[in-house]
């Protein structure tokens, strides 16, 4: 079968590869639809970050190269024998979270903590950019009939976006501010507005995702290459909002997410960063702010309950993941109308890879 695979950075190859066997409790899936995400790009333009590189992923024993995709939905072709929760012809999206089921956090039900995760498509397991996979049947999340499969592809960055929120303790009425408004960021502006939050304000330099932005749910979107964003945030919500994400990865929304937070405010980190940043713990000390990190999702034999989440907000129109649906590539072109074109300063937002 085809897939395509990291090699090293700036390497990825669509190439054929041997078709894996479906153990006992496992599900073979045909793809129809997988997303590019970040997280891909930091691995292709700069990895291997996630992906395993002279030492075997401790789950999966597995080093590039490996097939790439984490974001993916498809249709069940076959089934292991001790499977009773799906049947072949099931539409599914796959929580890609990988576990080790021995670690502490997997013993309290925080497998997307796991010491030893990681992640299908970047960590080993199969991957998405490819015909077909064969996945764990717990990771594989039946589809409703009100969701198309190929929005099943966007459920693991809308629910990205629902953990995020979830953790900050978004409540009716609060005011938010996300920094940066790529796919995740859009997520944020999602869930946030589904949360009932007040006024939503974005920061966000490119006019199209600016617009979506605000088609997302966002009532405020500034340019910071035009106007300071927490000078205007602060300004128009008395001090700073009760809950900022920081969605873009670079050491200037990061200070401007923390600054842009009220007094004794909450500020989540999103981003997965390639550099590190830094922080004055005055800005965190003098306002009593407080700042977390959110990673993902829930994963492992839980797997449905953060998707199953997503997956009822999309199939009730609280979310609508085709709003960020820009491109859809064929497999082959994922490297050169992919990867490149998101890299090269595109305002593409989603792009989704068609085996």
């Amino acid at each position: 079968m085809r897939a395509a695979v990291f090699h090293d950075r700036e390497d990825v190859r669509v190439e054929e590869i041997a078709r894996d066997d479906v153990g006992a409790d496992e599900v073979r899936i045909d793809l129809r639809a997988a997303g590019i995400c970040g997280s891909d790009l930091h691995e292709y333009a700069a990895g291997p970050i996630f992906v395993p590189d002279e030492t075997p992923h401790p789950v999966t024993g597995e080093t590039a190269p490996i097939p790439m995709g984490h974001e993916f939905a498809g249709v069940v072709s076959e089934v292991g024998s001790e499977v009773e929760t799906l049947t072949e012809g099931d539409p599914v999206a796959v929580n890609p979270v990988i576990w080790d089921g021995t670690c502490r956090y997997c013993d309290e039900g925080k497998y997307h903590l796991c010491v030893n995760g990681g992640f299908v498509g970047l960590s080993g397991g199969g991957g998405g950019f490819a015909e077909e996979t064969v996945v764990p049947a717990v990771s594989a999340v039946p589809l409703p009939d009100g969701v198309p499969v190929e929005h099943g592809a966007l459920v693991e960055p809308f629910t990205v976006g629902v953990h995020a929120v979830r953790r900050a303790n978004v409540r009716a009425g609060d005011s938010v501010a996300v920094f940066g408004s790529g796919p995740i960021g859009q997520a944020v502006i999602q869930a946030s507005w589904a949360a009932g939050a007040g006024e939503i304000y974005v920061s966000e330099p490119q006019e199209a995702r600016a617009e979506m932005a605000v088609d997302s749910g966002a009532d405020v979107v500034v340019d910071p290459t035009e106007s300071d964003p927490v000078e205007r945030i602060t300004s128009e919500s008395d001090g700073g909002v009760d809950a900022t994400f920081e969605v873009a990865g670079i050491e200037t929304t990061v200070n401007q997410s923390i600054n842009a937070a009220k007094r004794n405010g909450q500020v989540t980190i999103v981003s997965i960063f390639e550099d590190e940043v830094s922080v004055h713990p005055n800005d965190v000390v003098l306002g009593e702010r407080r700042i977390s990190g959110t990673l993902a999702y829930q994963g492992g034999p839980l797997s449905n309950v953060s998707f199953g989440r997503t997956i009822r907000m999309m199939e009730t129109g609280r979310l609508d993941p085709e709003l960020l649906v820009t491109s859809r590539i064929d497999l082959d072109d994922i490297v050169e109308e992919g990867f490149e074109r998101l890299l090269g300063g595109s305002e593409e937002v989603k792009i989704l890879v068609e085996p």
